[in-house]
């Protein structure tokens, strides 16, 4: 088999990190969330590192060792995504990645528009805002009872809006893409979609 590229994009809690993972084992193909690249610099910031600094010196080694799951962090990362040296350090990383046989999954909100255009296989996930503020309150609760559901919606919000409006690779769904919607499909159901998809790709 040829190397293969399987681009997975879409929002914040669309499902798209546990679906690539999945499909990234049942293949047994390379993966990498490039959401922790992002979370990873951030991480760094919050140190008081500056992002353009830590991106362009970033290593894999760095995706383990923060709790990237942490809400702060997070917000860290969608704010210097903005910063559009940082996202030129990220792309050549995440390109890098993209060549590794037999073949790579990368899923993020620019992979099949601006790190891999040429990707054999490009999927878009979506989902409810309000499908998506669940499944993000559920896990963010296990770490912190007080956490609100209206607070997580909120940022979600915030976040989508960041994300499609930033000047420097913009959200969208390539024109290529298969879109998934996902507000009711079990984590079972959107990885046997999305397989079943990819299985007529390849």
């Amino acid at each position: 088999m040829s190397q293969t590229v399987i681009a997975i994009d879409g929002p914040a809690a669309s499902g798209k990190g546990t679906v690539s993972k999945a499909i990234s084992e049942k293949l047994q193909f390379n993966y990498l969330d490039t959401g922790k690249l992002y979370r990873a610099i951030g991480a760094q910031y919050l140190e008081g590192r500056p992002p353009i600094d830590a991106a362009q010196s970033l290593n894999i080694s760095d995706l383990n060792k923060y709790d990237l799951q942490k809400p702060e962090i997070a917000q860290a990362a969608s704010e210097i995504a903005l910063i559009p040296e940082v996202r030129a350090a990220l792309l050549e990383f995440q390109r890098n990645f993209s060549k590794k046989m037999p073949g790579a999954v990368l899923d993020g909100r620019d992979i099949g528009t601006i790190v891999c255009p040429n990707a054999k296989i490009k999927i878009f996930l979506t989902a409810s805002l309000k499908a998506r503020a669940k499944r993000r309150y559920v896990e963010l609760y296990k770490h912190d009872g007080k956490i609100s559901f209206e607070t997580i919606l909120e940022q979600i919000k915030e976040r989508d809006k960041r994300d499609q409006t930033r000047s420097s690779s913009p959200m969208v769904a390539a024109s290529d893409a298969k879109i998934f919607d996902t507000s009711a499909l079990s984590i079972k159901e959107a990885v046997d979609k999305v397989f079943d998809y990819i299985q007529t790709k390849i």
